[in-house]
């Protein structure tokens, strides 16, 4: 039976603090990135507090699912971060407590949360898009000078330009109004310039009423049917109130109420559903209609006679070969010009009609795939609070460590990645060029083995980030090593052996002489003895072991020389120089893979001709470091038998 304890209330609490915060922030940073795509709607507008209220409300309300999965990736990071950082963890795993015992009251809370998340897409932001949508419209209908900016030209109705110097939002009052209307282009433009004036919407939403104050009207007379020679080529008129009655269609257009409800955003799963069968027969029917047409089509020849016309008919149906340019030749002079002009206005005319078919069926095809992927994407968006859960509570025990910088960053890194994942399925599923179920799935498919792989590593304790390990791998693939650096220690319980120790320089340098004459470094190895035998060199290892050991007994010397020589040794790869990897398999696989085999092949020549630079270095710092050993080691044995001396003296 599950019971809840005190530890499951201690970390539930510490989560729950976290999350709070983090999706207050995590919000913000959603709705300021949204924020941009209608900055020109707000910036300007002179809009109420009330209108900018229910904007921010219903935007937070579509972004809230957004938000869960980012803000529980975050808290559970800091969390378990947090608690790995002050040892707490430590101390629950110390008491038999393992993770997954650990995270067993957040996972129960993670699963709440997801669930949240689906009841708001399911319920609440259908209705908060639609809302959204309509509050938009309403801005523009209502208020269509909200749309003009100031002291710039707005080109946003059609056929005019308007200019508007200042405008009073809240008696609707636009002063120092320029208008050109380019009726017949630039050069037969007429300029209207008023002192105020208000613009507002008729009732059928289809035109603008401008209503203009104190004003004239120029406008060039050549293309109203006046004589040009005469002696008034333009036209002259001034105003105290003027009436003009434009368009309302471009910018000020949007779909209305009716096509908003269309739109799969604004959609519970259920009606989803049942719209997508709707939508598949109506598709269906669209397609059968467009074949039967283009079949019609093919048996449509009215030029010829109508006992030609029959007779060709019947040829194609039978699917006999049909010679056209017999046909065509029978023809008089007269009827093929008619019958080219005709081909000609018919080709343009079919062409039009197919371009406009491609263009609805591919509409069609859109909001078809579109409706898909806004069903999988309610079950994607609420699965990725759980995936992004487990990701952020085992990466925190493995980094352990709290607060905002690490977390975020790789909270950040996380997020980003699973952003470009997912919004890159869904901009390739929407153009038809993967398919939905792929580019919808895609995100969560790459992140799902990395959240089992991260909670696996956690509840083992393993050291997934340890970047000394990740280090040495990367250099010993790429061929780079560390220089030694061994300092004088400061205390020295016992002094080097120094005669031993130059009988081992002596005899690795004797070694590396008889290596050098039996072994050709400098040579190009057979690829099938280094990835398809055996190969390790048991002659390096032996002479490396001996030098190391020489070297970590000298290393307690006090003589800085020593030193200093001991530092110049060079650290050699023993393996490295015969085959990519211990196992024989691995190696094998490895020479299969051409491209991967071409690295290491080359790879492993670079490493013998470094082999041979390094057992030079050796034979030349031995030569300059053996004399000076062998000169300690006499020092060493005459201040040895005066102590053996003075011992017996003293007895």
């Amino acid at each position: 039976m599950f019971r809840i304890k005190k530890l499951d209330l201690f970390i539930a609490k510490q989560f729950g603090l976290l999350f709070m915060a983090t999706f207050f922030i995590c919000q913000f940073v959603l709705m300021m990135q949204f924020l941009w795509r209608y900055v020109d709607e707000l910036i300007g507008k002179g809009l109420s507090m009330e209108i900018l209220a229910q904007f921010f409300w219903y935007m937070g309300l579509m972004l809230m699912p957004q938000a869960f999965p980012l803000a529980i990736l975050l808290s559970s990071l800091i969390a378990f971060g947090n608690l790995g950082e002050s040892s707490e963890l430590t101390a629950i795993k110390a008491a038999g407590v393992s993770l997954m015992q650990a995270m067993r009251s957040l996972i129960v809370i993670t699963i709440a949360i997801a669930c949240i998340s689906f009841f708001f897409q399911e319920v609440i932001g259908p209705r908060a898009f639609i809302s959204f949508q309509q509050l938009l419209l309403s801005m523009k209908q209502k208020n269509p000078e909200v749309e003009i900016p100031e002291g710039i030209f707005y080109d946003g109705i059609p056929g005019a330009n308007l200019y508007v110097a200042e405008k009073d939002m809240e008696r609707g009052m636009l002063y120092g109004v320029m208008i050109y209307r380019m009726n017949g282009g630039y050069e037969d433009a007429a300029v209207i310039l008023a002192d105020s004036g208000r613009i507002q919407a008729t009732a059928d939403k289809k035109h603008l009423l401008l209503t203009l104050y104190s004003g004239e009207w120029f406008e060039n007379m050549q293309q109203s049917g006046i004589n040009v020679q005469t002696s008034v080529p333009y036209r002259r008129e001034t105003f105290a109130t003027k009436h003009i009655l434009q368009d309302f269609d471009d910018g000020f257009n949007m779909a209305e109420v009716g096509g908003i409800a269309a739109d799969a955003r604004s959609k519970g799963l259920s009606r989803i559903l049942h719209d997508l069968d709707s939508i598949h027969e109506f598709n269906d029917s669209v397609g059968h209609a467009y074949y039967n047409e283009g079949r019609q089509l093919m048996f449509n020849l009215p030029v010829l006679s109508k006992n030609d016309s029959l007779k060709l008919v019947a040829q194609m149906k039978s699917g006999e070969l049909v010679d056209i340019d017999s046909a065509y030749q029978q023809l008089p002079a007269a009827k093929k010009q008619s019958v080219i002009r005709m081909a000609c206005s018919d080709g343009q005319q079919v062409s039009s009609n197919i371009e406009y078919k491609v263009e609805y069926s591919e509409w069609l095809n859109r909001d078809d795939r579109m409706h898909q992927m806004e069903a999988i994407n309610k079950f994607t968006l609420s699965l990725s609070c759980i995936i992004f859960f487990f990701i952020g509570a085992p990466l925190g025990a493995i980094i352990r460590k709290g607060g905002l910088g690490v977390p975020v960053i790789i909270s950040v890194i996380v997020f980003i990645v699973f952003y470009i994942l997912d919004n890159t399925g869904m901009r390739m599923a929407r153009a038809d060029e993967w398919n939905v179920w792929f580019g919808k799935l895609l995100g969560t498919a790459v992140l799902s083995p990395i959240a089992i792989f991260f909670t696996f590593k956690a509840n083992k304790d393993s050291t997934v980030f340890n970047v000394d390990m990740y280090k040495n791998i990367m250099m010993q693939v790429l061929g780079l090593r560390m220089k030694r650096h061994i300092q004088r220690k400061e205390v020295i319980i016992e002094d080097p052996k120094y005669v031993l120790d130059a009988e081992m320089l002596r005899n690795v340098d004797r070694e590396i002489t008889a290596y050098q004459q039996a072994h050709n470094l400098l040579s190009w190895p057979s690829p099938i003895k280094v990835f398809f035998r055996p190969g390790d060199d048991h002659a390096i290892e032996h002479l490396t072991n001996v030098l190391e050991v020489a070297i970590e007994d000298l290393s307690a010397t006090r003589n800085n020389y020593v030193l200093m020589k001991i530092n110049q040794y060079p650290i050699i790869a023993v393996r490295a120089h015969t085959r990519p990897f211990e196992r024989r398999w691995l190696n094998a696989v490895t020479g299969l893979f051409i491209p991967a085999g071409i690295f290491f092949y080359f790879r492993m020549l670079r490493f013998r001709f470094r082999l041979q630079r390094d057992l030079q270095q050796i034979h030349r710092v031995s030569a300059k470091l053996i004399p000076r050993v062998e000169q300690l080691a006499s020092q060493q044995g005459v201040v040895d038998d005066f102590l053996f001396i003075k011992d017996d003296e003293d007895i």
